[in-house]
């Protein structure tokens, strides 16, 4: 029996959690864990009642414009994966201190600000994308290979 290890099975989880995504640029899922338990799940797309980027005469704005990746994240109308899972468990009253995350991508720096309130252990992720960041927020961001 070839089980995945707990880092990819959770990962995995991330994965699905993307394949929900509204985003027309980029999937992205993300899933807190602590003990080995899931805690809560989110995915970049509109906020809840909205209309998604494809719905619009405009689409997405950050494409219209051809911003690259990484850059003007306030044209972006989509709440980050990570955003939504921070909501998720407010929402349902579940702390995220002390958790894990795992994601696709490396947060933004908005993102980063958030988990580190949080209280997040670590951050688990598969791929760096472009940042625009003149300076860097210290933080345990650790890529996983999956």
């Amino acid at each position: 029996m070839n089980r995945p290890t707990w880092h990819q099975y959770f990962m995995k989880h991330a994965e699905v959690a993307a394949s929900r995504s509204t985003c027309i640029r980029r999937h992205v899922g993300a899933v807190a864990v602590k003990d080995k338990r899931i805690l809560a799940v989110g995915y970049n797309g509109a906020p809840v009642g909205q209309p998604h980027c494809s719905e619009l005469p405009d689409g997405c704005l950050r494409e219209k414009f051809h911003v690259p990746s990484g850059q003007r994240f306030e044209l972006c109308r989509a709440v980050h994966a990570e955003q939504n899972l921070i909501l998720q468990a407010a929402i349902h009253g579940i702390s995220l201190h002390g958790a894990d995350v795992y994601c696709q991508f490396t947060p933004c720096s908005e993102c980063t600000k958030f988990l580190i309130t949080l209280g997040i252990k670590n951050f688990y992720y598969l791929q760096s994308y472009p940042q625009t960041l003149d300076f860097e927020i210290p933080f345990n961001l650790e890529k996983i290979e999956v």
